[in-house]
């Protein structure tokens, strides 16, 4: 969180379904989890990902499908946008 208010080139990566995106944002770029196997071409593996969904179990698993699809700088947002919206931004919706 810290990286990006410093201006890195992070890609943020919402792996939460379409629906819960209208919910709530921080800006990321949706690939819901189920679609992700099909859809990794859409990302470069040159940059540095962070996956995140409501709370971090989902954006772990793709952190997993990432690193075994040759992705190696990929991490998980730890726990969420819940934990985004507690430590960032309080105005980002818990759902």
């Amino acid at each position: 969180m810290q990286r990006l208010d410093a201006g890195e080139n992070l890609f943020l990566l919402d792996v939460r379904e379409e629906h819960e995106y209208e919910i709530a944002n921080i800006g990321g770029h949706l690939i819901p989890l189920p679609e992700l196997s099909s859809r990794v071409n859409e990302l470069d593996t040159s940059q540095e990902i962070i996956a995140f969904c409501k709370m971090g179990t989902r954006s772990a698993k793709a952190v997993q499908l990432l690193r075994q699809a040759g992705f190696s700088k990929v991490l998980n947002l730890t726990g969420g946008i819940h934990a985004w919206s507690d430590r960032v931004d309080p105005k980002v919706r818990k759902y």
